[in-house]
Formats: structure tokens, sequence, C-alpha cells
């Protein structure tokens, strides 16, 4: 239903995209010398593992392939550098590159391929210094030094010395200030971005300065905070906001409704009351009219959907309900563009996945150009085999988040201008 009085006059308001076009300022990999050249790449290879430390998705090693290939054309010796999960600064074996190693391997089964079993100290620079041309060297989890995500210069400069340039080729950690993401910047003269990030910036910014309209955003997931940036960002410039996921609930209280036990952020009711009562623009929000609940997340002995104005005191809120779907869809058929970043529901179980499911697949299903933010999102229309059905897969939830923000990406702002 709809939550807000947008204006009835027919408006855009005016964005500042200078940070979301600063990549534009920034050298690629094509404005850079790297002929023969030794050359530091910050991939990301975060890919999921089973329980046996098996890659099940290989896409984002994929990904770099373009990057990694021309670097080979070139005759350059190639040290890759990537975290994987969440160490906290200390070695877990079930989270060191191995894995990484083998798949590797088999997509460039021509290359000779080494391992370090670190990321730094004499050994890695003794590995570093006898690589050979169109050798490829991947270092150890960054992550099992807690000096990585604490942006220390110290150990960016140790990182520093296994190259002579440094290609930033992870999408997903754009948005951090972490020491082989931005800290590593200081200590080399020519730096610049890889084929991924290229197309991923170039894909999420034209379609926020330039949107085919009329143009719709679905934000869902669980964590207000995170989506009130990009409301407030493209609140004028959207044509449609659709608010589903677990967010919805702390919209719900600002509505005036009762939410039982599901989840929210009474932090965030205040200023979501002001985006709602803003009607100095044309953007439409809406939020669902009815809701699935349950009574157990994990056990359910009761799931029924009900209008928002009849939850019970101990429902728990899972998934949008049906007249919610219909309604959505009619937002989306006349939609020419759609943003998605976050789910409608918990689809991670089959019991409450229909929300997500039935949206996907109206996207797909009806060819609308659609962008998927990564993330949770991307999870989705994998779970659901429609990721060739869309017209793009962000590989970063975060960074994808923050470019629908309007913000600067750190670690493209520290790369050197053209």
């Amino acid at each position: 239903m709809l939550a807000n009085n947008p204006s009835k006059q027919t408006k855009h308001i005016e964005r500042d995209f200078s940070n979301i076009l600063k990549y534009k300022e920034k050298k690629s990999i094509r404005d850079l010398n790297v002929r023969n050249k030794q050359v530091l790449v910050r991939v990301d290879y975060n890919v999921p593992l089973d329980e046996k430390g098996k890659i099940t998705d290989s896409r984002r090693i994929k990904n770099t392939i373009p990057t990694l290939n021309y670097l080979l054309d070139q005759n350059c010796s190639i040290v890759l550098i990537s975290h994987l999960g969440r160490p906290g600064g200390k070695i877990v074996e079930s989270l060191r590159m191995n894995p990484v190693h083998e798949k590797l391997k088999e997509f460039f089964p021509g290359v000779n391929i080494l391992k370090t079993d670190d990321c730094i100290g004499e050994e890695v620079q003794n590995e570093a210094k006898n690589l050979k041309e169109r050798e490829m060297l991947l270092l150890e989890n960054p992550r099992f030094h807690i000096e990585e995500k604490k942006n220390d210069l110290d150990f960016a400069e140790k990182l520093s010395r296994l190259a002579d340039v440094y290609i930033d080729d992870a999408f997903a950690t754009a948005h951090r200030k972490q020491a082989s993401t931005y800290g590593i910047c200081s200590f080399f003269e020519e730096k610049g971005f890889g084929f991924l990030v290229e197309k991923e910036l170039e894909f999420l910014s034209s379609c926020i300065e330039q949107p085919q309209r009329p143009f719709t955003v679905i934000l869902g997931g669980k964590k207000v905070k995170d989506k009130l940036g990009v409301i407030k960002y493209l609140i004028g410039l959207a044509d449609n906001i659709i608010v589903g996921g677990g967010m919805a609930y702390t919209f719900f209280l600002a509505k005036g409704y009762q939410i039982g036990r599901s989840v929210k952020d009474l932090s965030k009711v205040e200023e979501i009351k002001e985006y709602l009562k803003d009607d100095t623009h044309e953007t439409k929000i809406y939020i669902p009219k009815d809701i699935l609940v349950c009574d157990d997340i994990d056990d359910p002995k009761m799931i029924k959907s009900v209008p928002i104005s009849d939850i019970g005191e101990n429902d728990i809120g899972v998934d949008i309900g049906t007249e919610t779907i219909d309604a959505f869809k009619k937002i989306l058929s006349q939609s020419k563009q759609v943003v998605w970043n976050g789910p409608m529901g918990i689809f991670e179980k089959k019991e409450f996945e229909k929300g997500t499911k039935e949206i996907a697949k109206f996207l797909v299903e009806n060819e609308i150009f659609t962008i998927i933010g990564g993330g949770d999102s991307a999870a989705a229309i994998e779970k659901f085999n429609l990721q060739d059905g869309v017209a793009f897969i962000s590989t970063g939830g975060g960074a994808s988040l923050d470019i629908m923000k309007g913000s600067l990406l750190p670690a493209i702002d520290c790369l050197s201008d053209k």
C-alpha cells in the first residue's frame, strides 16, 4: 500500500552524482603500463565453501578471468590477494586459500600458479621476487592478520613490496578502508581498477544517473539502517520505492501499526516518519498490506497470512503476503527499470520463500530490466535459478548499496588519477 503522500507534480529532484562517477577520473587497467611488470591484484575470492571445504560457487573467481588474462597477455607476473571468510585476525585452517588455489589451476591449466603460507614476510617476498613472467602467486588470507581490517599502514607497506603495480578488481570490498584495498595505495605510484570493477561501476552508476523510467527500487532485508541512506538519496529520483523484508516492520511502527515479535529498529522510526511526511517530491513509497507470520522461525507450529492491521503480539513477520505480492507485481509491471537490494522475507526457508520467489519470477518472466544489488538478493536469485534472466547481478552488496546512496567508494578514490 502507498505509505506516503508524494507531490502530484511530475518532477525529479536534481542529485549530485559526482561521487558515483568519480571512477571516470581514475586510471583503469588499460591506462597503466603493465607490460612485463609484476602486478598485485586485489580480488574478492570470498567464495562459499561446503562442510568439506569445497567451493560451491566459483563465479567470483570466474569474474576476474578477463583481468588476469589481460595481464598474462602483457607478460606480467601476477600476485593475487583476497580474503576468505571472517577469521578475526588469527589463523583458521578452514579459511586458508587452498580451495581457491585449486580452482585457479582449473581455470588456468597452462599457467604455473603458486601459493604462499602467509601474505607478508621474508619467505613471501622471496617467492614474489622469484616469480617469472606469466606466472601467478596466490597469497594466504590477509585477514589472518588483525592489521588487515584495521587498515594498518605498516602491514599495507609490507604487502606493497611484492609488486610494481596495483590493480583493484574486488568490487565487493570497494566500500571498505582496509590495508589491502585502501592503505596499500599509499605505496604504489601506478594503481588502477580491473575489468570487473569497471563493469560494476559503469553499470550501477549509469542505472542511477540515467535510469529508464518508470524507475522502481525494491528494498528488503532486515537492516533498516543500511537502506535508509538509499531512500534519502533516491527520493525524488526514483519513481517508486517498494519496501519489504524485515525492514518493513520498522515502517509499520512509523505508520502506527503493532508488529508483535517481528524484527525492528526503534532508533530509526522517527527518521522514517520524516521520509513518509516529505511531500516535496513525486516518489511513491509502498509497504506491504499483508504479511506472513509465524510463532517460531526455526520450528513453526503456526503460519498464516494477516493484514498489517491484525498482527498479533506474539506473531513474527517472515514474508510478504499474497495481496502484497499482487500489488507489488502491478507496480513492477509498469516499470522499465528495477534495482533490487534485499529479499522480501526469510527466503532461505522454503516456508517463507514465496514473496521473494514470486517477485523474482515476475521480473524475469516479464523481461523487466533488473539490476540485482548483490548480497542476499543475489543469493535468492541464484537459489531460484533465475540469474540468467536479469540484466545484471552485482558481486558486492555493501558496495552496490553505497552507490545507491550516492557515496564515494574509498578503494576507488585512492587509485591514480588519469
